[in-house]
């Protein structure tokens, strides 16, 4: 659901932009009042873990569509909101920046529609209030299920909110939503089951991890060596090898385009910032759609979410696709513990 710039118009994206950009410097700020160190290397992980995990598209059977995981919910419930909204704002920046996967006018929109709806609005007003009132299993299940999917449909609303607000794409309203809906709706299906049984895994292996993200205490006792080892060893294998079995079908964003338009990009402005900007995005994006430069242009698709353009075979085997999901999650650990180090030199200059 990575948006392209040639969606919107300046005006949104700068928007959007200010916006996210607010939101990561509260969430910063809240970060750092909790004062948990332990929970830098955790966001590293699960950052790198999301990443990898984007790279696989599933097929939804009967559409020739497909989605991936967002991974928002996963981020909120194991970290908390702040530094879960924090940790999917630095893989869609990374995304975008070095591997041309949604546009860099629109990636406020992208951190906006996929990490906002999720952190602050799904998982407070949805996943917390049934698990404060039950915590059974079954419940927590439901829960993160029911969370998922209403977060995937407020992501994908606000996409053709913001598409219909820019007025530069000859997308209906009403086709665009009534395709744009059902679609991520299934998608979240998919999502919802796949977070349900990932919560229901780390709530059998350090349940205290989702009692520290839940009360906001810190982690300090919590013993997560093993947990951190496990995940990375999981990134790895995701991102290294499992990449190789992304669907090729478009994901639910270009399949509704596709279905409105019958053409599989649109067409972007000759003059202005967005040309510009994808200008810089090409020199910036040193693995383009997941890969290795072919000496052109990035191979990115009409809505650079960086697989339906792969081809037809399967397994999709390339070099290229793992040493993308290896740079891409050592990069997002980088920045983590970057994070980290900012938080960790301001709280000692304060104190």
């Amino acid at each position: 659901m990575h948006m392209a710039d040639a969606l919107i118009s300046p005006s949104v994206g700068v928007t959007f932009c200010a916006v996210s950009a607010a939101t990561i410097i509260y969430s910063a700020r809240k970060l750092k009042e909790e004062a948990d160190e332990k929970i830098i290397p955790l966001m590293g992980v699960m950052g790198a873990f999301v990443f990898a995990a984007q790279m696989i598209n599933f097929t939804i059977p009967g559409t020739g569509s497909s989605g991936h995981l967002g991974g928002g919910m996963i981020l909120s419930i194991l970290l908390g909101p702040y530094a879960g909204f924090l940790t999917l704002a630095s893989v869609l920046i990374i995304q975008a920046l070095f591997f041309g996967d949604g546009g860099l006018l629109a990636l406020g929109c992208n951190i906006f529609n996929m990490a906002f709806w999720t952190c602050f609005v799904a998982y407070p007003l949805i996943y917390r209030k049934i698990v404060k009132q039950d915590s059974r299993p079954s419940v927590i299940t439901l829960a993160a299920l029911i969370s998922v999917l209403v977060a995937m449909q407020l992501g994908p609303f606000s996409v053709v909110v913001q598409t219909l607000v820019s007025g530069i794409s000859d997308l209906p309203f009403k086709s665009f939503v009534l395709l744009m809906q059902p679609i991520h709706l299934a998608i979240g299906l998919v999502e919802g089951i796949v977070t349900a049984a990932f919560i229901a895994f780390v709530r059998k292996a350090r349940p205290e991890i989702l009692e520290a993200a839940a009360t906001s205490r810190l982690l300090a006792q919590v013993p997560i060596r093993k947990v951190l080892i496990g995940l990375g060893v999981v990134t790895l294998l995701t991102g290294g090898i499992l990449s190789w079995f992304a669907s090729s079908h478009p994901d639910g964003l270009e399949w509704s385009i596709e279905r409105i338009t019958g053409k599989s990009e649109i067409s972007e402005p000759v003059k202005g910032i967005i040309p510009l900007l994808g200008a810089i995005q090409e020199k910036s994006a040193i693995l383009p759609d997941y890969g290795f430069k072919s000496g052109g242009p990035p191979q990115t698709d009409e809505m650079q979410g960086g697989q339906s353009e792969r081809g037809e075979a399967w397994p999709a085997i390339a070099s290229g696709t793992t040493v993308a999901g290896v740079v891409g999650s050592m990069m997002t650990l980088a920045l983590a513990f970057l994070i980290g180090f900012v938080f960790k030199r301001r709280r000692s200059k304060v104190h």
